[in-house]
């Protein structure tokens, strides 16, 4: 018992010096590493994490004990911070290979049958190939063509026309912002809309709700996955959740089969079935490595419809938060539009050019509150460095953009939500203030809807405040602005009244 004893204390001191030592590596000698958070065995760093703050704030505030770049052991696992933007170009842009690994995680492996998605997966060429795939159904829609303007601006009309049932009557917006933008997405994926009450569509809310609740938030399951084996009610949430939107995936997906038609693509998910076909019968050049699975084809199409629905929606959300908060701005906006678009017809995107402020509110909106304050964590792929610090293989990245968009050495007073910073003295938009703006990321994980987000909060925005004020009910508090920390920074439920506008009541413009 007493040799036993021994031996065990020799270890635990072997164990302490040789920690010290590796220690001392990271930050003396030729191996120079970001600076750590004191770690333990099998836990790491977690009772130096285990704070009431979300963690795109604690991260933040971390930066004055231990500077801009830092790391610490999530686990097993390797974890380093970034929270300025010159750290974040270069892992983003100037490696961007390098860095352009993803984790796997329980909860991720769940949602997307173990990475066989866009988002998630890691960089493979798999990956590139429906990434390219997606990009190249998304063109067909492109920036600047009718086809796409005249989806987002049709479900914009029957917004307006809710709006115009419900004014002056409280009620949560939520839910008809976030069908707005359904069916833009589901008109891309899959050819087809929601009408308001739609069962399917209520099933779509509750389920998104779950997947946005569970994933991807450092979950003790995603750090230690052993602990799958115990209950978990996060896990069932999110396993029933995938179960649902799966089911609705699959029928869609064999709607689409049995109506196939190769020389007609009307959406993405013909868009794959064609290049699924293609690869089948040996007839492209489409390697058969990629993987192009039934799995595959429905996970890329649950990517984009959940990505592109619950980010720019949330971004709209945030949107009219800060506009009735600020109802100064809201005024700007509308007299500028006034002035710039008239009341003769209704805004386009064309009208990007010319209304200034109204960009300048969207682009703040954008950085005062990032859709994801904590971009998907990125994975070096080899040995690197950032700077001038060592950064091992299999080192997971976290970019903290809340930090590079409130770093106040890049922005003036960055808590104040002020539109004018994205305008110069004669009220011309500005688009690169500061090289810490990245709402959508930068590099090859750039997101991939960044150019339909931006056309879809500007015409939902402009079509709404064009002919209504937006208020906060008599007797209700302003909406929560702290947000809910999870896979997107969500917005608390608040309610609103909408109020046509006086000089709108005689007017009446066919759409």
């Amino acid at each position: 018992m007493i040799v036993w004893l021994g031996g065990a204390l020799l270890l635990a001191i072997g164990l302490l010096l040789i920690s010290i030592w590796r220690r001392g590596l990271r930050s003396h000698g030729c191996a120079k590493y970001p600076k750590s958070l004191p770690s333990l065995p099998v836990i790491g760093s977690l009772l130096h994490l285990g704070n009431h703050l979300p963690p795109h704030i604690l991260f933040s505030n971390l930066q004055k004990k231990y500077g801009s770049l830092y790391s610490f052991m999530m686990g097993s696992h390797y974890v380093v911070v970034v929270n300025n933007h010159e750290d974040a170009r270069e892992v983003l842009l100037k490696k961007g290979k390098t860095f352009a690994g993803r984790p796997r995680t329980v909860t991720t492996d769940i949602l997307t049958r173990d990475a066989k998605d866009i988002a998630f997966a890691d960089y493979s060429p798999t990956w590139k190939f429906h990434r390219k795939m997606v990009h190249s159904a998304l063109c067909m829609f492109g920036e600047g063509t009718p086809a796409i303007e005249q989806i987002i601006s049709r479900e914009a009309a029957s917004l307006c026309q809710t709006l115009n049932t419900l004014q002056a009557d409280p009620f949560n917006m939520a839910p008809e912002l976030t069908r707005a933008v359904t069916n833009v997405v589901c008109s891309l994926c899959f050819n087809t809309r929601y009408s308001r009450g739609d069962e399917e569509f209520e099933s779509m809310l509750n389920y998104s709700q779950g997947i946005v609740d569970t994933v991807a938030k450092d979950s003790l399951v995603d750090i230690f996955p052993w602990l799958q084996i115990f209950p978990n009610k996060d896990l069932d949430l999110l396993r029933k959740s995938v179960i649902i939107r799966d089911q609705l995936l699959q029928k869609k997906l064999k709607e689409h089969e049995a109506n196939f038609c190769s020389e007609t693509i009307n959406d993405l998910l013909d868009a794959l079935l064609k290049a699924k076909l293609s690869m089948e019968n040996n007839n492209s050049n489409i390697s058969h490595d990629v993987g192009l699975t039934e799995d595959h084809i429905l996970m890329t199409v649950g990517d984009i419809f959940g990505a592109g629905v619950e980010t720019t929606s949330t971004v709209l959300k945030w949107a009219l938060v800060y506009l009735l908060h600020y109802p100064e701005v809201q005024k700007k906006i509308q007299e500028e539009m006034d002035v710039k678009v008239g009341f003769g017809r209704h805004p386009m995107l064309s009208d990007r050019k010319i209304l200034h402020y109204l960009e300048a509110t969207i682009a703040e909106v954008l950085r005062i509150r990032p859709v994801s304050p904590l971009l998907i964590p990125h994975v070096a792929m080899k040995d690197t460095s950032i700077g001038e610090y060592i950064i091992p293989k299999e080192a997971r990245v976290v970019i903290n953009l809340w930090s590079l968009h409130h770093d106040d050495k890049e922005w003036v007073h960055p808590e104040d939500f002020n539109p004018e910073r994205f305008l110069d003295e004669n009220g011309q938009r500005v688009y690169s203030p500061s090289q810490s703006y990245l709402p959508f990321g930068a590099g090859i994980r750039v997101c991939l809807g960044e150019a339909l987000a931006k056309m879809e909060i500007f015409l939902f925005l402009s079509w709404i405040l064009q002919r209504f004020i937006l208020e906060v009910p008599d007797g209700d508090p302003l909406p929560d602005l702290e947000g809910k920390f999870g896979v997107v920074l969500q917005v608390k439920p608040f309610k609103v009244t909408a109020k046509l506008r006086d000089v709108w009541k005689n007017i009446d413009i066919a759409t």
